[in-house]
């Protein structure tokens, strides 16, 4: 792993951060991850230690994780908003060691905490002398699954060196994305740009402040930041990227998108947690159709589901089973439709509601219902009915509250003729809040945090 370090000390005076409007240079970051190895060292960590490091994006939060890879220990990256309890992460993955950081990112504390694992994926690794990391993933269904991985081997991806970039991570440090994020603009020697508040407003104001050149976001955000116009009141001029993955793009979204950036590459990015993410090339016609693979990468559809195999894939999940086959392919669920070389990616299998036996994609009804006069933002899922199955329910964010009754109205007017009676939400609700997790991922349950305790009423609508 000392060849990132080495190509830091190649552009000694280049700008590696801008966090809290802190200015920190690849020297110092260079300089602090050798100050790190000595505090390491002090302390007694081992190579092989399982260490818990909670705090969010800040340059000595980086450098602390690559001074504890050097070391060859297991990072356990944690942040207020982890997806997982503390106490069931530590259970399952064990620890050695606990550092917190304080909310300026800079001051920390080194404490022992020792907890054995319950994982043997774990105890194995540990004698392999390798430098490991645990992330823990954000699914909709049963607990969040650990994944192991050789920090080395998800380092190796980013060798080749890109073009230097101004990007802000927009993805959390203790999630997939948010590490091959910072990992992706730190290796070309490109500048972070850290925002602790990642709402609308922050964000534009942080492209505006630093002329930020590549913002990696989420379809989510970009549904709310077009659809609020926040990004009229700000300078934007400097983008000249924003990437989107980790759920599906409705096409209305990406329309308005492509008309507020009329100037900006835009590309849909692809991947999870447990294969890595893949190089991407966007179809040049506006559409939501990606050619995905690169080098380390194989793709194959099997029943309309996209299976990927991997050099960069974890070494396996430490509380539950393998879902890789023996040939190592991965299945991830998601149902796509493919032209050629290029697929378009249509939904979870889990996302999927079973309508009386006819298949609803959320995302599809979305996608329509984001075009009705006053929806910001909406979020369709399924919900259990003794007649169908399930019936489809849509969850309203609006520009201006209005009555349920006349909402329903609407939306009834909207899909007779244009969707398919089946596809017409039974179930309408309204929500003053945002729709989308501290992830940036839209939420489609019927119970999410802060979401239903802020609903003002809800409706049916007759189907």
């Amino acid at each position: 792993m000392d060849w990132l370090v080495d190509r830091f000390k190649e552009a000694p005076e280049k700008l590696a951060f801008i966090h809290d409007g802190r200015l920190v240079t690849y020297k110092q970051v260079v300089d602090t991850i050798s100050t790190f190895q000595l505090q390491i060292q002090g302390a007694q960590i081992k190579a092989g230690d399982i260490v818990v490091v909670v705090g969010d994006y800040s340059p000595e939060v980086f450098c602390l994780t690559m001074a504890l890879a050097l070391n060859k220990s297991i990072v356990i990256p944690l942040t207020k908003d982890s997806v997982i309890d503390e106490s069931i992460a530590l259970r399952s993955s064990g620890s050695d060691w606990y550092i917190q950081f304080a909310s300026n990112g800079q001051d920390f504390k080194i404490e022992k905490r020792s907890v054995p694992t319950e994982s043997q994926l774990v105890r194995d690794f540990r004698k392999k002398n390798e430098p490991g990391m645990i992330l823990y993933s954000s699914g909709s269904t049963g607990l969040p699954k650990g994944m192991l991985y050789n920090f080395s081997r998800v380092l190796e991806k980013f060798r080749h060196q890109r073009k230097a970039t101004i990007a802000i991570p927009f993805l959390m440090i203790d999630h997939f994305g948010g590490i091959n994020t910072i990992l992706s603009i730190v290796s070309s020697l490109g500048t972070v740009v850290t925002v602790i508040d990642r709402s609308v407003k922050s964000i534009c104001r942080a492209i505006e402040n630093y002329n930020v050149e590549l913002l990696p976001t989420t379809p989510s955000f970009l549904t709310t930041l077009v659809a609020s116009n926040i990004c009229n009141q700000f300078k934007l001029s400097s983008i000249k990227r924003i990437s989107y993955g980790t759920e599906v793009m409705p096409q209305s979204t990406l329309d308005r998108v492509r008309a507020t950036f009329p100037e900006v590459e835009l590309l849909q990015t692809y991947g999870l947690s447990e294969v890595g993410v893949m190089r991407s090339q966007s179809r040049g016609d506006g559409s939501l159709w990606v050619k995905l693979g690169g080098a380390g990468f194989e793709t194959k559809v099997i029943d309309d589901i996209l299976w990927v195999k991997s050099d960069f894939a974890m070494e396996g999940y430490i509380n539950a089973k393998s879902e890789f086959n023996d040939d190592g392919w991965f299945n991830t669920q998601d149902r796509v439709e493919v032209d050629g070389e290029y697929f378009k990616i249509l939904g979870r299998t889990t996302d999927i509601i079973n309508v009386g036996g006819q298949k609803v994609y959320p995302a599809e009804i979305e996608n329509f219902l984001l075009q009705v006069d006053n929806v910001l933002d909406v979020s369709v899922y399924g919900e259990t009915s003794p007649m169908l199955g399930q019936m489809v329910v849509a969850k309203f964010q609006l520009k201006e509250l209005e009555p349920i009754n006349d909402l329903k109205r609407r939306i009834r007017l909207a899909c007779h003729g244009k969707i398919s009676a089946y596809k017409i939400p039974s179930k309408v609700l309204i929500s003053e809040v945002s729709l989308y997790s501290s992830r940036q991922k839209k939420v489609r349950t019927a119970v999410s945090v802060s979401v239903d305790a802020a609903s003002k009423s809800d409706g049916e609508v007759e189907g």
